[in-house]
């Protein structure tokens, strides 16, 4: 169920009550069969970054398209109080199509718009507006396929902004990256949680996720959901990742992972390098 408006509260991380902006309890769901995922019982209130943690396949996209409403849910309660906006990986995009930045922050209005209608001056206004927000107002007309990595992936930010969207399902988004990169889009999701947005935030990088407010762990089922400090736990890790947990030259955990299959659930399981933790 997606509704804009909202009714639940829910503590932030700070303590004080914020409304909630997805609630689950006991929630399943898949494509048929046996669940994809199972056992979600969270709270994600306004103005938190969340890690999303787990194995390749292990239901992280089954859940973004959970709560984008693609998703049955097959048992359980799950609210979505917001308006979601998508930010995939930009390895993913096309690079050699000749679109211009302000294009793809563009295509953020199509869905607020009736079919027949093409965007106009208020949309391209938006557009503009949400690539100023991202910092990047002076590259609205390169080519999207010219820019960085990490200037992409805020294109892509920005096109969620242009949706009104008040809770962000980023996938992987420092894939990639480089420091200075990593480091400004760091920044970027910490502003806009700031201003009262929730943030899921699907990552292979234990050691930033603890840089968060909360960390739900997943594989195919709920392992835990609480604040970095409480959750992240070697037993906890090594029951996400079904894999030992061992220390790294320089301080850091690393995850030596298991031969993971392909989601059988998802036909559009996650990709994505080793989960590793840096010192």
């Amino acid at each position: 169920m997606n509704a804009v408006a909202i009714e639940a509260q829910a503590p932030s991380p700070a303590g004080r009550r914020v409304p909630a902006l997805v609630r689950a309890r006991g929630v399943s769901g898949g494509y048929g069969g046996e669940p994809a995922i199972r056992g979600l019982d969270f709270v994600l209130p306004a103005g938190a970054r969340a890690g999303l943690l787990g194995p390749n396949g292990g239901g992280k996209t089954t859940l973004f398209r959970a709560l984008l409403g693609e998703l049955p849910v097959r048992s359980g309660d799950l609210e979505v109080h917001a308006r979601c906006g998508v930010v995939p990986q930009t390895d993913r995009s096309r690079l050699d199509y000749p679109v211009s930045a302000l294009d793809v922050a563009l295509m953020g209005t199509l869905s607020l718009l009736p079919w027949w209608r093409r965007p106009g001056r208020a949309q391209r206004r938006a557009a503009h507006a949400a690539l100023e927000r991202v910092g990047l107002g002076a590259q609205a007309r390169r080519t999207f396929g010219e820019l960085s990595g990490g200037q992409r992936q805020r294109v892509l930010i920005a096109r969620a902004l242009v949706q009104d969207a008040r809770l962000l399902l980023l996938d992987e988004p420092f894939a990639g990256l480089d420091e200075p990169s990593a480091a400004l889009l760091e920044g970027l999701l910490a502003e806009l949680a700031a201003e009262g947005r929730g943030l899921l935030i699907s990552t292979h990088e234990v050691e930033q996720a603890r840089r968060w407010d909360l960390v739900l762990c997943l594989n195919r089922t709920q392992i835990a959901f609480g604040p970095p400090g409480e959750v992240l736990s070697r037993d906890v890790l090594e029951r996400t990742y079904g894999a030992h947990v061992v220390e790294l030259p320089g301080g850091g955990r690393g995850v030596m992972p298991a031969h993971h299959g392909c989601d059988e659930h998802d036909p559009a399981h996650e990709d994505g390098g080793a989960d590793r933790t840096h010192p």
